[in-house]
């Protein structure tokens, strides 16, 4: 039986491992201090998810607040979703719909009229999973740096 829960001490561990899997750049330790910085001062605009099948956590949500323009978007705050993983055995098993659904509930509850996300650009897989979950894409952007040295 699948369970969506909130972010507990007991599962620190697997949550930074799957945070690895998406964001691999910072390592378990350094995901380990923020979700601990996180977990320490609980934020209204913050909020992250876990799938738990037994003692199998196969997935999660983070969102946070936008109070900013989110593209696409004509509403203010917007519920953004700024992460969300699925184990690939658990892939195509409603998980990432029941971390959504979630994720959903939390920002209705906080006044929001919509919800967003992002991809990169190459990634269709994120595109599909984002129509199936009710997702409409809104633009495409390609960001350019310069260096001043």
């Amino acid at each position: 039986m699948m369970e969506i829960i909130a972010v507990s001490a007991g599962h620190i561990g697997a949550y930074a491992a799957l945070r690895v899997a998406l964001w691999p750049a910072e390592g378990v330790a350094g995901h380990r201090e923020e979700i601990e910085r996180a977990m320490a001062a609980p934020d209204a605009g913050h909020v992250a998810f876990l799938a738990v099948a037994g003692r199998d956590v196969c997935g999660f949500a983070e969102a946070a607040l936008r109070h900013d323009y989110v593209n696409g978007c004509t509403t203010s705050p917007v519920a953004f979703v700024e992460g969300l993983y699925v184990s690939p055995d658990w892939r195509l098993h409603g998980v990432a719909r029941l971390l959504i659904d979630r994720v959903v509930a939390w920002a209705r509850g906080l006044g929001c009229a919509e919800i967003a996300s992002d991809a990169d650009v190459s990634n269709t897989d994120s595109h599909a999973m984002h129509a199936a979950l009710g997702f409409a894409e809104t633009e495409r952007v390609v960001f350019f740096r310069r260096s001043l040295r």
